[in-house]
């Protein structure tokens, strides 16, 4: 395995993350438990949830993952080996059952901390991130910053849910905050603020992969001239980019059993994907871990979130670590992105 630290820390985790939004919906919670010892005995040491997940959210299975996985925690007594990252939600329908105003006001954000903690049975988080924005932006499925929305009654709050967090990390109960899904504005936003002595926002946990490349377009230079990193999530697009997909759809795959998740399904993803699997069969290589080699090789990329369904596939993911990519094979990778650019946004 190969290591780095959190940008601005001493904090050091593994170049690959462990995912684990199906646990609770996908996953029962022995097969969460199984990933995370599989993860942990691959040198995997650095660990993300969300008080969201499972996924797709809903109110019966609101915050079942973290409560697998503070079963574990207690189980196995492995807490000082895991450098544990969650998340509070942002407003949006999918989690009015969460919480239906002010996601990030002082009371919602320590009721959330609180909420994480005792589900992990845990006493810290090593990093706590905002979900996605509460005011109205572009978010999933949207390339660009459309039109403002004139009917956005957000007010700026940065400054507010700095102060609490700075709080709770002075009581102990977190060490570090990231931010998740977020534009350059946002991001810029919390950097400044940092200047003024607020606590720095160190990660971005957004969607990066082959499919979706976005992230190098404004927020790759903030992060790298800002001091903060990538926690790239999605990078093998629901599945898309193992070509699981190229011959119908698996039963009980994700999109077979969640249709709605359909970002990475339209006609460019597929042509893209193919086009990709016909590089990775030039060169001899997985599919699979060509897709993920490229998006952990990234300078700006801090680690690679890694999801999914089976330690099988847990496997084939994390010996993508060991996957050294040639000048060749990239040049071949920059010809499909030119040809089918970020076809899932």
């Amino acid at each position: 395995m190969d290591y780095t630290v959190l940008p601005s820390t001493d904090i050091k985790v593994s170049k690959l993350c462990l995912g684990t939004m199906t646990f609770g919906n996908q996953n029962t919670e022995a097969e969460g438990h199984d990933q995370m010892d599989y993860a942990l005995e691959r040198g995997i040491n650095f660990f993300d949830t969300a008080e969201l997940y499972p996924v797709p959210a809903t109110a019966k299975t609101y915050a079942d993952t973290e409560r697998i996985m503070g079963k574990w925690f207690k189980k196995t007594g492995k807490r000082d080996q895991i450098v544990l990252a969650s998340k509070i939600a942002g407003s949006g329908d999918y989690t009015a059952h969460i919480r239906d105003h002010e996601h990030f006001s002082p009371k919602h954000l320590r009721e959330a901390v609180e909420g994480s903690l005792q589900r992990l049975q845990t006493d810290y988080l090593d990093l706590y991130q905002l979900h996605w924005p509460e005011r109205r932006t572009n978010f999933f499925s949207v390339r660009g910053y459309r039109n403002h929305p004139d009917n956005d009654s957000w007010e700026d709050n940065f400054e507010a849910i700095l102060t609490t967090l700075a709080e709770l990390i002075e009581e102990g109960k977190i060490k570090q905050i990231g931010l998740s899904n977020e534009t350059p504005w946002g991001i810029m936003r919390f950097a400044q603020l940092a200047q003024q002595g607020f606590p720095k926002m160190i990660t971005v946990q957004n969607p990066y992969s082959l499919l979706n490349r976005l992230f190098e377009v404004g927020n790759s230079e903030v992060c790298m001239r800002e001091g903060m990193g990538l926690l790239a999530y999605s990078p093998l697009g629901f599945g898309r980019l193992t070509g699981k997909y190229r011959n119908g759809m698996p039963e009980n795959s994700r999109f077979k059993l969640f249709p709605n998740l359909a970002r990475f399904n339209g006609d460019n993803s597929i042509k893209a994907t193919e086009a990709y699997y016909q590089v990775a069969q030039e060169f001899g290589v997985s599919l699979t871990q060509m897709a993920l080699a490229f998006v952990t090789s990234r300078p700006f990329v801090t680690s690679n979130i890694l999801g999914a369904s089976s330690v099988d596939q847990l496997k084939e993911n994390i010996d993508s670590i060991e996957l050294s990519l040639s000048k060749d094979l990239l040049k071949a990778i920059e010809k499909v992105q030119e040809s089918i650019p970020n076809p899932a946004p």
